[in-house]
């Protein structure tokens, strides 16, 4: 395998990390999986619009409780609820 000289020079911490994979065990990449990748990117570096969506407040409360229990800003959570549902 070809070892790449990255553009940039590791911690201490990131050279023992890199030291301790099996690199051995690191199988390539599908011709399926490379596909799906490059899709996420093409996704994930799509430019973003904004909208104005009308909500009642009951459903916004009930949002930002979901989001809270996530983790997650509610604007956070709304765009991953639609990531998930419209494809």
């Amino acid at each position: 395998m070809k070892k790449i000289k990255p553009a940039f020079k590791l911690t201490k911490e990131e050279k023992a990390m890199e030291a301790a994979v099996n690199w051995s065990s690191v199988r390539p990449a599908t011709e399926k999986e490379k596909k799906e990748w490059a899709a996420m990117a093409r996704n994930t570096t799509a430019k973003n619009k904004i909208i104005t969506v009308r909500l009642p407040e009951r459903n916004l409360i009930k949002i930002k409780a979901a989001a809270a229990r996530e983790g997650l800003p509610y604007q956070t959570y709304i765009t991953s609820l639609l990531h998930k549902h419209v494809r």
